[in-house]
């Protein structure tokens, strides 16, 4: 796949890389994905937006994850760019992206906020652990 976010995002979508007439469009939508993905949890911690074509894949995230990201954006960015003409498309187009939101969250989750080697609690007189919060 190409590296450039923009021309490899209008080849999916059918417009060659010379083609400039719908650049703004396309690049306000593949900035409204990253910003999906930022509340995902995927990407800078400041965000990510692009502005031309200099902005590449690996500047968004050396992420293994980065081919999953590629065709999440792809997605989306087709969804409101370029929508399906018949139901059975455009359900099966957003049933894509929302597996691809899942798989990315179970990842973000599995890797950020799993503690592998979680702390030992307190056991009581009968080993039993104490958890903090009182009597109940």
């Amino acid at each position: 796949m190409e590296d450039s976010i923009l021309i490899s995002v209008k080849k999916v979508l059918g417009i060659g890389p010379e083609d400039t007439a719908f650049d703004e469009d396309v690049i306000m939508h593949v900035n409204s994905a990253f910003s999906t993905l930022h509340q995902l949890g995927h990407g800078p911690d400041m965000g990510f937006h692009i502005e031309d074509e200099t902005a590449e894949w690996d500047d968004f995230s050396g992420d293994p994850l980065a081919n999953s990201i590629k065709t999440y954006v792809c997605l989306k960015v087709r969804l409101v760019f370029d929508p399906p003409s018949t139901s059975f498309v455009l359900n099966a187009l957003e049933k894509q992206i929302t597996e691809h939101e899942v798989r990315l969250n179970w990842v973000r989750e599995a890797t950020e906020w799993t503690d592998p080697d979680p702390p030992e609690l307190p056991e009581d007189d009968f080993g039993e652990p104490v958890l903090d919060g009182g009597d109940a």
